[in-house]
């Protein structure tokens, strides 16, 4: 108890706000780089806005500054009575898996993570076959024939990002080159823009016309280079094309906003376990809007479309970094 005690103390400095009083109402913890980052944060925050403007409920909320306030803010708001309380991030599968066995009445579901306990719901998503379809579309649209990718944080979650975008690429053009840069080891990876724009400098200056940014916060630098130097770019997770008309040519959308909607609206007594979000549950994609009209053909989406029906069909196969560590395509 002593423990208990010192960590709701520590947890004090958290920022927890709630839209309302309701001590059993849902509750989300968004990852580094903030509810607003326009990527993978802000989308889960829009879920949880769509949930509480369609039903007037309210919600707890809490953005961490640090690593080490992950567990604290887990058993704050589980101790405030929040449920379910949705964890953004695969970061906070560790401290899940600390913290969920000690409230077993409570349900938690994290995004990007698997946590293997009974008030666990785990939502990975497909983000290889999105990737595929945006790697697509990358080279029907590249002049020079090379590609760039800028992950953030190195690690195989991102990694399946970059394969799933390469094989895309070469469907269209085996000759095609693809460049492929991490941003950093950390996360701190997640949020820095000049960093970003850095890599996206480099990739250019080996021919790249199109770059894919699947790096949080850092992504915004790599669009914002890509526009000032009159390539193009493409985002992810939430819808960036808005960001700079006419540069963007798509974004691989990856649809946090209804993982969290979906808890949200199910309450606590939401199914656990693993659940995975692909094209077939319409859980990834691409952006299409008057942002990018310009940029994609109807021969473009022709093409797309067809590949996406035969991924959904088992017709092609996307393969999956993170099932063995290795991808099929060759990236410098």
């Amino acid at each position: 108890m002593t423990t208990m005690k010192k960590l709701l103390s520590a947890a004090a400095v958290l920022a927890m706000s709630a839209t309302g009083a309701l001590a059993d109402g849902p509750a989300i913890i968004f990852d580094l780089g903030g509810k607003f980052d326009r990527s993978f944060n802000e989308a889960a925050f829009n879920g949880a806005e769509r949930w509480a403007e369609e039903t007037g409920g309210t919600y707890r909320e809490i953005e961490l500054q640090s690593d080490a306030q992950r567990e604290q803010a887990m058993r704050r708001l589980a101790e405030a009575g929040s449920n379910p309380i949705v964890m953004a991030g695969f970061s906070q599968a560790t401290p899940l898996s600390v913290v969920a066995p000690d409230y077993p009445d409570t349900t938690f579901v994290i995004i990007d993570g698997v946590v293997d306990e009974p008030n666990v719901r785990s939502v990975i998503f497909s983000e290889h076959e999105g990737s595929y379809l945006v790697g697509m579309l990358a080279a029907m649209a590249s002049e020079t024939g090379t590609v760039g990718f800028v992950g953030g944080m190195d690690i195989p979650l991102i990694s399946r990002f970059a394969c799933g975008y390469a094989q895309g690429v070469v469907a269209v053009n085996p000759e095609a080159t693809v460049i492929a840069n991490m941003t950093g080891t950390t996360p701190a990876a997640w949020n820095d823009p000049v960093r970003g724009g850095e890599l996206t400098r480099g990739q250019i200056a080996q021919g790249a016309d199109v770059v894919y940014a699947a790096a949080g916060g850092t992504g915004l630098g790599v669009l914002q280079v890509a526009a000032d130097e009159g390539i193009l770019s493409i985002g992810v997770d939430s819808n960036q094309n808005y960001l700079h008309p006419g540069s963007v040519l798509t974004s691989m959308l990856k649809r946090v906003d209804v993982a969290v909607y979906d808890a949200f609206t199910t309450g606590a007594d939401l199914e656990t376990g693993i659940h995975v979000f692909g094209l077939a549950e319409e859980g990834v994609g691409y952006a299409l809007d008057e942002f990018n009209a310009e940029l994609i053909t109807e021969e473009m989406i022709a093409a797309v479309e067809e590949a996406q029906a035969a991924i959904i069909a088992g017709e092609i196969m996307v393969h999956n970094f993170t099932e063995d560590g290795s991808c099929p395509v060759q990236m410098q």
